[in-house]
């Protein structure tokens, strides 16, 4: 499928940009009016983009079907001010009622039963239930537009964060599965960030990887070694030498089975060598694989 913006309904387009930009993580915006009135509303057009100055964007785009702007960005046009909450699991169902269309002047505090907290540092309150709370000051709007669907990015400075100390491991960084946290899909769909959804990847080492281009033809043209398989393995800093002490019980197995089968013998090392790279045992990996 092909699709150029402008030659579908915006709607449409709208659709499949969501669909594919996935997961979005959600800001869970509080604002507050000129007459002192709280609101509260989630937004997936959001992101972190700086740590020094610290700063957050988010976009309550206009909306499609009626091309009207969103009580959240009337307010940060009055007061300059936001607090930004994450959410969690524990909070979605509460945090998707709060984004019922409610009538100017309604608290969503209310609607949705979250619990209200004065900030230190801004006149919009936080929510008690987010295990992370990110008070904010505005420092642009940028319109892209003034049609339906149009984005309004709301650049933020945080000024101070809280965080529940209950997220915190031992060593008082998040864990992810105790901040649990929730992204938005496609349609009606989430994802939730913790238990099996939670993998490792490890960054590049400080020295350059040889890359994929480097590795022997026989593993770069692999029928069974995915793009992942290679990615990790073009990661290493050299092609390591085979190493006799590495040789163990299913090495030596397939080695003596396929003697006289070297294509067979080629498709069980990447399938053993898959497994161990599955299991991170790069080195491993490695010497089955030379073991060719």
């Amino acid at each position: 499928m092909k699709i150029v913006p402008g030659e579908i309904k915006t709607a449409q387009l709208h659709a499949y940009l969501l669909g594919s930009i996935a997961p979005r993580p959600i800001c869970f915006a509080s604002t507050i009016d000129n007459n002192g009135v709280a609101n509260l509303s989630p937004f997936s057009f959001f992101n972190v983009f700086g740590s020094k100055p610290p700063i957050l964007i988010f976009s309550p785009a206009r909306r499609v079907r009626d091309n009207t702007i969103k009580h959240s960005l009337e307010n940060v046009y009055d007061t300059k001010e936001v607090v930004i909450n994450v959410v969690n699991y524990s909070m979605v169902q509460q945090m998707n009622l709060s984004s019922c269309e409610y009538p100017k002047g309604v608290d969503e505090f209310v609607k949705a039963g979250f619990t209200p907290v004065k900030s230190d540092m801004v006149k919009p309150f936080r929510v008690k239930e987010s295990p992370a709370q990110l008070e904010c000051k505005v420092l642009q709007v940028i319109e892209t537009g003034q049609e339906g669907g149009a984005a309004n990015l709301i650049i933020c400075e945080v000024l101070c964060m809280h965080l529940d100390d209950n997220v915190l491991d031992e060593l008082g960084k998040i864990d992810p599965n105790k901040i649990d946290l929730v992204a938005r899909m496609g349609a009606d769909y989430y994802c939730r960030a913790s238990g099996s959804a939670i993998f490792e990847v490890h960054k590049p080492n400080a020295e350059l990887g040889v890359g994929v281009d480097a590795l022997p033809a026989h593993i770069r043209n692999s029928k069974i070694l995915t793009g992942n398989d290679l990615g990790m393995l073009g990661n290493s800093t050299s092609i390591p030498m085979v190493s006799i002490e590495t040789v163990d019980d299913r090495l030596t197995s397939i080695l003596k089975q396929f003697t006289h089968d070297l294509e067979g013998k080629k498709d069980a090392l990447h399938q053993y060598a898959k497994e161990l790279l599955a299991a991170g045992n790069v080195g491993h990996a490695w010497q089955v694989l030379l073991s060719a």
